[in-house]
């Protein structure tokens, strides 16, 4: 029989450090939670116990202290995000059923110590779970410890031997003579492990090394033993565990019990574990009924049945992920809660034996069928990333009409947040039901299929209760909508902008593949430049692109300081080399080399074979639902981190052309947006004064700062009067500041101090806007969309004061993503209304491209202009800026 005993505050510990940067959508670290429970799940699977304990340390002094005020003085403070989870860590260990015991005035070594010396025996043996090596004095015949900071090592009585050179019983000599920093435990000075170990060959213990030093050979060792008896006395005092502790045990309550499932699983929606989510969940009976339908009679009573329906949620099964080149293998429908119909088609490719007399539904004939229902806009449609679907049914030809509500926006909008809105963690999070994985069906990886292969009965049942589950979360999420305010944003602005951005990825855009292919040489040529430079200054050849050679180089053979390290050796990010540039002419070298590396690779040489084949253009998608501030982001390819600010990045730009050589391309990208919104929102009299009158923003700014005329103004004091515009949009820190003009700390508060002087409306706003963060827990922008920002409260503060950044933000660049969006909106109402043939082809943060007919053109650019500043009220004039060109460079000049 088999006892584990686990010091939780070394495990807890180890899983704080193991785990980096993990938290909940709320912001809350959970990074130590998660790697308990692994560890104590990976303990409770691998070493199969019968008892199983966990003992805490209690806040306050222990009877140590009493001896000895200095014990454990030098041990930092716990981490404030490993405190605020360790009554979490206690309340996962209560629902595992793993009893816990404290007792005040005493460590949780003591009581493993008393637990081990009552328990220990023939019948039972005790594994102590534990990275303090002063556990070690308790192995014996049935007790081993269990390391906590090596995986797989176990000491029993001879690895204690080998690993100190001294058996268990003499483990706290060794550490009485050697001291443990840790502990602050002083041992006698000057004495270290090798030191003590000599001795102690040379004596039976500590009592005959201390009471007959003459015999000590080195009269150094002895003179210290002299004068340091007492320490080593008092160090055996500190270092000797109690086994005495008076705590109430019974072996039985320490059995393997079946964990607390509900109370588990409850915890981990709160922490948002997805996996043990899914793990835990009981697989709840939604008493659903799902049809197959298979053959033409019953499609045609489908038919029936869906023109007869206001509303219907419903979702194509495809053979892949991208909708511009994927092809649908059937369909599902719910039209009434518990009920769904999946109309498979006949696969045209069949793998499997008979295959291809499972459906006898003609793919192209059924979606001919459904054509009328699909483009009848009073039938209402419901999806889960419906623009997924749109975009399927536009390249079949059918206009998809009367979209009224996406549950993964509806998911989003209420909790911008969160990490993940697909289906599965919505289902679990409205319905407490563990969907049907599409990795059952498919597998993963490399060795994945598609549907098309997967038993027809099978993808019946996984597109049934997607169609169902979506139907049941709509009603709930369409409530919550209305409850939060939070309706109008969703069914005026996100819903009807989910056509416009299918569209949009439909259209795509054209690539020069020829300017790629110059350019992809000439970067070449200048990274084989740059190669040779660093080698030159490394003095040898090296792999640039292997961060630990990069390491060797830079800080063992080229001496410069270590800023950062990671658990697998030196850092080498760009954070770290921006702070060397000063240190050594290699780093901007290494920089530059990167840039161009990435750009090459991420773009100028991937663009050209992401070129759909059928289209000839590239087809980016547009997401709603990632960014927490309400932004649209891009993906597959991102095409809004293409960068601008240097020379080689806006070159790019020219690859970006119209797909007809007649047509054009027009920019129109917004003037200082951000800025313009935090003037209005503040009503700061003179930011808004300077935008009325049509200022030089940052000249303007400049000259406040610095009290000089706006003609006196330097191209430094205006650079830096814009990087403080820019920063106190974004919460900037004096630290921060001090950074980016490389100016000290001092300088940079002062820098902040004149400006708030100076726009006192904008300082009073920033903090009107922390305070009612404080009391409401979260922020919103001019369409009243939310962010909630839990951590603003937080007694840490670092997280307190990034909390206070991502409030003083989200109001003004969430606002600008309601203003272009409403912009794209009202455009495109326009475009449609004169049936333009041109088409908005990009969206990249405060800009919009079009792909222009040249007779369109002067037409298009007015009603952009007049859409796009017009698209607010605000309290200052919204400028916009448009530019036309045979490419998107051009645009701009």
């Amino acid at each position: 029989m088999k006892l584990f005993l686990i010091d939780g505050n070394s495990f807890c510990y180890r899983a704080f450090y193991a785990i980096k940067e993990l938290a909940n959508s709320k912001g809350e670290p959970t990074n130590a939670v998660f790697g308990f429970i692994s560890m104590l799940r990976k303990i409770i699977k691998d070493e199969k116990p019968d008892y199983l304990a966990i003992t805490f340390d209690l806040k306050g002094p222990t009877f140590r202290h009493k001896k000895y005020e200095e014990y454990k003085i030098h041990r930092k403070p716990m981490p404030d995000p490993l405190v605020s989870q360790m009554p979490v860590i206690k309340e996962v260990v209560r629902a595992y059923n793993v009893p816990i015991f404290e007792k005040e005035g005493f460590e949780a070594d003591d009581v493993i110590a008393t637990l081990t010396r009552k328990l220990a025996g023939k019948s039972l043996d005790v594994y102590i779970v534990t990275g303090d090596k002063d556990a070690l004095q308790l192995v014996g015949p049935h007790v081993k410890v269990y390391s906590t900071h090596k995986e797989g090592l176990i000491y029993d009585a001879e690895k204690v031997k080998e690993r100190y050179g001294v058996g268990p019983e003499r483990i706290v000599d060794l550490l009485s003579l050697m001291g443990d920093a840790t502990d602050n435990i002083t041992g006698i000075p000057g004495f270290g492990e090798k030191t003590a170990l000599s001795l102690m060959k040379e004596f039976e213990n500590l009592d005959e090394i201390l009471t007959k030093p003459e015999k000590i050979k080195s009269e150094v060792r002895r003179r210290l033993v002299v004068e340091h008896a007492d320490k080593a006395r008092l160090s055996k005092e500190l270092a000797t565990l109690d086994d005495k502790v008076p705590v109430d045990i019974e072996l039985e309550d320490m059995r393997i019990k079946e964990p607390d499932a509900l109370k588990l699983l409850e915890i981990f929606k709160r922490l948002e574990f997805r996996n043990l989510i899914q793990e835990y969940a009981p697989k709840t009976d939604l008493k659903s009924k799902y049809y197959l339908v298979k053959d033409k009679k019953n499609f045609a009573d489908l038919l029936k049945k869906l023109e007869k329906s206001e509303l219907f949620a419903f979702d194509f099964e495809t053979t892949g992920t991208d909708p511009m080149t994927a092809r649908p293998i059937g369909i599902s429908f719910s039209f009434k809660k518990g009920e769904a119909y999946y109309a498979a088609f006949k696969n045209e490719t069949p793998k499997l034996i008979n295959d291809s007399s499972v459906s006898d539904i003609d793919r192209g004939a059924a979606l001919e069928a459904l054509r009328p229902i699909f483009e009848n806009g009073k039938i209402k449609k419901v999806g889960q990333n419906i623009k997924y679907e749109y975009v399927i049914l536009r390249n079949c030809g059918i206009n998809l009409r009367g979209i009224c509500f996406d549950t993964m926006i509806a998911s989003y909008l209420l909790n911008p947040s969160k990490l993940n809105h697909n289906l599965d963690d919505i289902a679990m999070e409205y319905l407490s039901y563990k969907a049907i994985p599409i990795e059952s069906l498919i597998g993963k990886g490399k060795s994945a299929i598609t549907l098309e292969d997967v038993d027809i009965e099978k993808v019946s049942e996984y597109s049934s209760e997607d169609a169902d589950v979506t139907f049941r979360v709509m009603m709930i999420l369409e409530k919550q909508l209305k409850e939060k305010g939070l309706d109008n944003l969703f069914n005026e602005v996100e819903m009807p902008l989910v056509a416009v951005l299918a569209e949009m990825e439909i259209a795509g855009v054209a690539i020069d593949t020829k300017f790629l292919l110059d350019m992809s040489v000439k970067v070449e040529r200048s990274l084989g430049g740059l190669t040779k430079e660093i080698y030159a200054m490394a003095g040898e050849e090296f792999n640039i692109n292997s961060h630990q050679q990069l390491a060797s180089i830079l800080f063992e053979k080229l001496k410069l300081p270590v800023i950062k390290r990671t658990k697998t050796g030196i850092s080498t990010d760009e954070s770290v080399l921006k702070k060397l540039v000063p240190n050594h002419a290699i780093i901007a070298l290494i920089l530059e080399y990167r840039t161009l590396s990435k750009l090459k690779s991420t773009y100028i040489d991937s663009l050209p074979e992401l070129i759909n084949k059928k289209t000839g253009k590239v087809h980016t998608s547009f997401n709603q639902t990632v960014t927490a501030t309400g932004r649209l982001s891009s993906s597959d390819p991102n095409l809004q981190n293409i960068p601008i600010k240097t020379e080689i990045g806006r070159e790019m730009r020219r690859a970006f052309i119209p797909f007809d050589k007649d047509d054009i391309l027009i920019s129109a990208d917004y003037s200082q947006i951000e800025l313009r919104i935090l003037a209005h929102l503040s009503g700061d009299k003179d930011l808004v004064s300077a935008f009325k009158k049509n200022h030089d923003i940052h000249t303007y700014t400049a000259s406040l700062v610095f009290g000089v005329k706006e003609k006196d103004v330097t191209k430094k004091m205006r650079s830096q009067a814009k990087t403080v515009n820019f920063g106190i949009v974004y919460g900037m820190s004096p630290y921060g500041l001090s950074r980016d003009l490389g100016i000290g700390v001092a300088d940079a508060e002062k820098f902040i101090e004149n400006y708030f002087e100076r726009y006192s409306g904008v300082k009073a706003y920033l903090q009107d806007t922390i305070e009612t963060a404080r009391k409401a827990g979260y922020v919103t922008t001019i369409l009243n969309r939310r962010r909630y920002i839990p951590d603003i409260n937080s007694q840490n503060m670092n997280i307190r004061q990034f909390a206070e950044r991502v409030a003083i933000n989200t109001p003004i660049q969430g606002s600008a993503a309601d203003l272009i969006k409403v912009a794209m909106l009202n455009i495109w109402k326009e475009f449609e209304k004169r049936r333009f043939k041109s088409k908005m082809v990009l969206q990249v943060h405060d800009e919009l491209v079009f792909e222009a007919r040249k007779e369109e053109a002067g037409e298009l650019k007015e009603i952009i202009k007049k859409e796009m500043e017009g698209v607010f009220k605000l309290e200052v004039p919204i400028i916009v800026r448009i530019g036309e060109g045979r490419n998107w460079l051009e645009t701009e000049k």
